[in-house]
């Protein structure tokens, strides 16, 4: 008889797992969602003919999710259409300049040159430390941490010489630039974290690099278009998914959980895979009896990342003067970043990214029209915030930010739909704790072994995939989390061992 893996949630995580457990047809695999539509916060917000991504809008390295696909079968690059972004972004710093980002390395030098001439040279010595660094990490990345002694495995003793564990970003990207500006270009990824570079651990001057390294790639349709293809070859691969599914408890014998219920369904488990926000759907599933590490009280006090406030805009007219992806880096960018870390509302000068897809996949909006997707990084939820007496305003304070800073004067005229979310929504709609949309900070104390295990550790027959696991968040990361947590779960279960294949073209070169 085959084995019985249930998941919880098909968001990204969610999806790789429904695939990597289903890929030799040993286990009867069942997807619960309580959405209509696959995704989670990486889905995708219609509305009068416009297609807004909800939250992840760079797709870089797909090198994991194409590895995740020949596992499955199936060629990432055939069953999608990954167009390459040239430049990359544009960034606008409110202390004054502006920067490409390029691929190419000597326009990319180029362009630094411009702000910082005696920076430009550094940037192929960032680029080949940065290389040996992802080279040490890439093998703890990629494998679990069951206990505290997975950190003295011999792959930890190459990659510590890299740590550097008092640095931050911004720190250790002195190293290489002087000017604040060009540091900004090669740290504000930190961001794809939730946490500032001032900050976030020094391993992360590879998020930068992977970019510069393997490009910046749109799917066309949107990174929505990725989950909705994964749901497709799940299905077609024999997955069951049920949508406006919501689980209403686990059932257990002992410590191990034996079964998944919805309002209307009981599902037997042989494996769980929890792919909902840890913080909010853990105390909820699992007693707090049974969780001796992550019980409620640490839930509580645990450190989490950044929220952030959203507005999705569909306006009349084009925009061929933005570019695909535009960040505008505020004037007082550590103390902005300082002040959202202390829980305060950036009202003065907000940081803001502005993603005008239209301008690569004009399908996205009707004819004659744009999709913007405009995101200011704001605190998670707090004491002192009531987003619902304050979110009228600050959209007014955003709304002129995005007219003067990105060159739309005429902006508000020109909506003709519009969505919001701040931190509360993404709670109360996406039931994200706290609004965290990072989840976790990626502090050393909540990183590696000390952030919930792919095999949660104290519940049998439970694994964790996406950001609030190892190895973290963003979406490659979160694939591989999939990746460790199934290939832990087909372990326990005595399945077959799959090839998962790291002779794959690079990126680069696959696009």
């Amino acid at each position: 008889m085959r084995k019985k893996v249930v998941i919880i949630g098909a968001g990204p995580g969610g999806l790789a797992a429904a695939m990597l457990a289903a890929a030799d047809g040993s286990a009867e695999v069942t997807v619960l969602e309580k959405a209509a539509r696959p995704g989670g916060r990486c889905g995708a917000i219609r509305q009068e003919g416009f297609t807004f991504d909800t939250g992840p809008t760079f797709f870089l390295y797909p090198q994991p999710l194409a590895e995740i696909f020949q596992t499955a079968g199936f060629d990432l690059y055939r069953e999608l259409e990954l167009i390459k972004l040239d430049p990359h972004y544009e960034l606008i710093f409110g202390s004054g300049g502006r920067l490409q980002a390029k691929q190419d390395l000597t326009a990319m030098a180029a362009e630094v040159a411009t702000l910082a001439p005696q920076d430009a040279a550094n940037i192929q010595r960032f680029m080949s430390e940065n290389t040996a660094k992802l080279a040490a990490f890439k093998p703890v990345l990629e494998r679990p941490f069951n206990s505290l002694a997975d950190l003295f495995n011999g792959d930890m003793t190459g990659a510590l010489q890299w740590l550097r564990p008092t640095a931050s970003v911004d720190a250790d990207l002195k190293r290489y630039f002087s000017d604040p500006r060009v540091r900004l270009a090669f740290s504000f990824q930190s961001k794809y974290l939730g946490m500032s570079p001032f900050q976030c651990p020094s391993l992360f001057t590879i998020l930068s690099y992977l970019e510069y390294r393997y490009g910046v790639f749109h799917p066309k349709g949107g990174c929505n278009a990725v989950m909705d293809k994964m749901a497709q070859l799940a299905r077609r691969m024999g997955v069951a998914i049920h949508y406006d599914a919501p689980v209403t408890g686990l059932e257990f014998q002992g410590r191990r959980v034996t079964g998944v219920r919805t309002a209307q369904q009981h599902f037997a488990a042989d494996a769980t895979v929890m792919n909902a926000d840890f913080a909010a759907t853990m105390p909820q599933l699992v007693p707090d009896a049974k969780r001796r590490s992550w019980t409620d009280k640490r839930i509580r006090e645990a450190r989490y990342s950044c929220s952030t406030f959203m507005l999705y805009l569909g306006i009349r007219g084009q925009l061929p003067h933005l570019q695909h992806h535009t960040i505008y880096l505020s004037a007082g960018y550590e103390a902005n970043i300082a002040a959202i870390a202390r829980g305060d509302v950036p009202w003065q000068d907000p940081s803001v990214y502005v993603q005008n897809a239209c301008v690569t996949d004009p399908a996205l909006a009707p004819a004659g029209h744009s999709t913007l997707y405009v995101l200011v990084p704001v605190p998670h939820e707090n004491d002192r915030t009531d987003w619902q007496q304050i979110a009228p305003q600050f959209r007014t304070t955003v709304l002129k930010q995005v007219a003067e800073k990105f060159g739309i004067p005429d902006l508000e005229q020109r909506i003709v739909t519009e969505t919001m979310l701040t931190p509360a929504s993404w709670r109360t709609d996406y039931s994200v704790y706290r609004g965290a949309v990072f989840n976790l900070a990626h502090n050393l104390t909540q990183m590696l072994c000390f952030r919930p295990r792919n095999r949660f550790a104290e519940v049998d027959g439970l694994y964790l995939v996406g950001g609030g696991t190892h190895p973290g968040s963003g979406l490659p990361v979160i694939f591989e989390s999939a990746r460790i947590s199934t290939k832990l779960l087909r372990q326990d279960l005595g399945l077959p061992t799959l090839d998962f294949s790291t002779e794959l073209p690079q990126p680069a070169e696959a696009a």
